[in-house]
C-alpha cells in the first residue's frame, strides 16, 4: 500500500451560479458543430441512459435515443437533467474550468502544451513489458504497479475486439475494456491509431465493483474528469482516480484499413501485429514484414471529431506520455499533477520504470509545443476563446 499515493485528492471550487444547461445546448454547440470529439463523457453521465453511442466506421458520436422531443432536446433536460453539458469537455468554457480545479490556474499564454511539473524520458524495466508496450512500455507498466499496489481496483483501456487473451484473432478494431490484472493490461497494450472511447467501458467496471480506476485515453478523454469534477456531475466522475493521456494529434476511422491499407498496398488488418507513427504510419505484419506509408495518404480518413480538437499535449492528464522523440524506445513523459508525480516517484523507488531527464531529448520537448500550438490552431475562433490563448494573432 502506498499511503502517499493515495493522499492526494481532489480541490475544492468556489461556489457558482446555477448550471442549467442540458442535451438542446449541448446538441446545438458541441455534437452538431463540429466540436465533439466522440470522448463519451455524456453518455456514461447520463443518469436516465438516453444518449446512444456506436463505435463504428463513420460514426463515433453521440446520440438522443427518447423520440418524444426529437434527436436535438430531451425531456429530462427540460425537467432539469443537466448531466451531459456538465461532463462535455468540449462544452463552454471547459479548458479553464478544468485547469482552475487541476492546477488552481489557468493557463499562461505561453504554456501552450499546458501546465505541468516535470518533463522526463521513462521507459518499463520490465524487459517483457518494455518489448510488449508501446514506446517503451511506460502506460502498461504504469497500469500494472498500480494495480498490484491497490492505487487502483481498475483500468478503462482499449483492446482489440473479441481478442481480450491477446491472441490476435480479430484483426485490428478496437475496443473499450476494463483491465484489473497485468495480463489484461498487456493484451490491451500497444496503439491502435483508430478511436475508442474507453469510458464505454465504465459500466462494466461499475458492474463488477470497482470503484478505483485508471482512465487511459487520448486527451479529449482525460479532460473528461476534472470537468465532471469542477461542474459537480455526480456520482460519475468519482471512481476516477488516475488519469493517463496519450500524446494524439488526430484518430484515424476505422474504414482506412479496408479502403487504404487493404485496397492499395495488401495489408489485411487481421494480418497486422504493431503499428506506429515517426513521420509516417509504419506497419509490421505477424510475418515479420515491415511497411511505411505516407501520412498525408491517411489524412483522408482523418475522424470528424479531430478536425477541431485543440488539445494534443493531453493537458488536463495526471501524467501525459508519447513516443515522439529521437531518442527511440524511450517515451516522453510529462508529469502534471501532484498525484502524477507520486505515482512517478513511487515507480522509480521499486525500480519498476528508468527515467532521464527530459533534456537528454530537446528536439522530443520542441515538437511536443510545435504539435501542441498546430493542434490548438484548429480550435474555431468561434469557440470558447481559452483554448486559443497564446496562439499568434492573424495580421488583418
Amino acid at each position: 500500500m502506498y499511503p502517499h499515493v493515495m493522499a492526494v485528492t481532489e480541490t475544492t471550487t468556489p461556489k457558482k451560479n446555477r448550471w442549467s444547461f442540458q442535451w438542446k445546448e449541448l446538441y446545438d454547440e458541441v455534437i452538431t458543430s463540429g466540436l465533439c470529439t466522440g470522448c463519451a463523457g455524456c453518455v456514461i453521465s447520463c443518469p436516465h441512459d438516453v444518449i446512444g453511442y456506436k463505435h463504428e466506421p463513420g460514426q463515433y458520436k453521440p446520440f438522443h435515443l427518447e423520440e418524444e422531443l426529437g434527436l436535438s432536446n430531451c425531456v429530462h433536460g427540460e425537467k432539469g437533467c443537466t448531466s451531459c453539458t456538465r461532463a462535455c469537455p468540449r462544452f463552454r468554457d471547459w479548458e479553464t474550468e478544468a485547469d482552475e480545479h487541476l492546477f488552481g490556474r489557468s493557463r499562461e499564454p505561453d504554456e501552450m502544451s499546458g501546465i505541468f511539473k516535470d518533463v522526463i524520458l521513462t521507459r518499463a524495466s520490465d524487459d517483457f513489458v518494455y518489448e510488449i508496450g508501446q514506446d517503451g512500455g511506460l502506460v502498461s507498466a504504469i497500469l500494472i504497479w498500480c494495480l498490484e499496489n491497490n492505487v487502483v481496483d481498475g483500468a478503462l483501456i482499449s483492446g482489440l475486439e473479441g481478442d481480450i487473451n491477446g491472441d490476435g484473432e480479430s484483426g485490428w478494431k478496437a475496443k473499450p475494456m476494463v483491465a484489473t490484472n497485468r495480463d489484461e493490461v498487456l493484451a490491451g497494450s500497444g496503439s491502435r491509431y483508430t478511436y475508442s472511447a474507453n469510458t464505454m467501458a465504465y459500466p462494466e467496471a461499475k458492474e463488477r465493483g470497482l470503484d478505483r480506476l485508471a482512465l487511459v485515453g487520448m486527451s479529449c478523454q482525460t479532460s473528461i474528469a476534472p470537468v465532471m469534477w469542477h461542474r459537480k456531475v455526480g456520482k460519475v466522475g468519482k471512481p476516477i482516480k488516475l488519469n493517463i493521456g496519450l500524446l494524439c494529434s488526430k484518430s484515424f476511422d476505422d474504414a482506412m484499413f479496408d479502403e487504404l491499407f487493404w485496397v492499395k498496398y495488401g495489408l489485411h488488418k487481421d494480418e497486422i501485429k504493431k503499428m506506429n507513427i515517426k513521420g509516417v504510419f509504419q506497419v509490421w505484419m505477424k510475418n515479420g514484414d515491415y511497411h511505411e506509408i505516407n501520412l498525408k495518404e491517411c489524412h483522408a480518413w482523418t475522424r470528424e471529431g479531430c478536425n477541431h480538437c485543440p488539445d494534443f499535449a493531453a493537458e488536463h492528464a495526471d501524467i501525459s506520455t508519447g513516443g515522439i522523440g529521437e531518442v527511440s524506445d524511450w517515451t516522453l513523459t510529462i508529469v502534471r499533477t501532484a498525484l502524477g508525480r507520486a505515482v512517478i516517484e513511487a515507480m522509480v523507488k521499486d525500480g519498476v520504470i528508468d527515467t532521464r531527464p527530459g533534456d537528454d531529448d530537446p528536439g522530443a520537448i520542441a515538437l511536443m509545443h510545435k504539435l501542441a500550438q498546430k493542434s490548438r490552431a484548429r480550435w474555431p475562433e468561434w469557440a470558447n476563446e481559452s483554448a486559443r490563448v497564446g496562439l499568434p494573432t492573424k495580421a488583418k
